[in-house]
């Protein structure tokens, strides 16, 4: 499996691209509204799926942690925001969602790719973390993110930036 860099693809030290999301609570959040902030911002591909849900509930177990760190912790997909509601609700979660429907964000961060699964192509988003620094620079990239120990992982990052 090749792992070479396509044209276009970000790359740590690379400014994070500036996104606006439509949020779970309701609000608009952009990445200009968290300067100043570290931001994790993970990409999963659909709520309320085992992987999905797995990753959302051990971010949301280390909330508190990652707030001492200085780091907002935003998960995004293509969800609208009433499934983001929902999905939060029903696991309790403590991470801001935010709602990607038109794609503008997963294409921005490179994670809107194609999958292949039973020798069926389709498009889809890659479970992707960013690490931002409090300047908007790409510090971490976590791409193929396996869920089990990610979260720690993320959060031991965070702590070193």
């Amino acid at each position: 499996m090749s792992t070479a860099i396509k044209e276009g693809d970000l790359q740590e030290g690379d400014r994070a691209p500036a996104f606006t999301l439509e949020m779970d609570d309701g609000d608009t959040l952009s990445l200009k509204d968290l300067k100043g902030k570290k931001v994790v911002l993970y990409f999963y591909p659909k709520d309320d799926t085992p992987g999905c849900t797995k990753e959302a509930v051990a971010f949301s177990e280390d909330i508190a942690k990652f707030k001492r760190a200085g780091a907002a912790v935003i998960g995004v997909s293509k969800d609208s925001v009433a499934k983001h509601r929902k999905f939060k609700d029903k696991h309790g979660l403590k991470v801001a969602l935010g709602a990607d429907e038109a794609g503008d964000v997963v294409e921005a961060y490179g994670v809107w790719v194609e999958k292949n699964m039973y020798g069926k192509k389709y498009m889809g988003i890659e479970r992707s973390t960013f690490l931002i620094d409090e300047k908007g620079v790409i510090r971490n990239i976590w791409r193929k993110v396996k869920v089990p120990g990610h979260a720690a992982a993320v959060l031991e990052a965070v702590k070193a930036l």
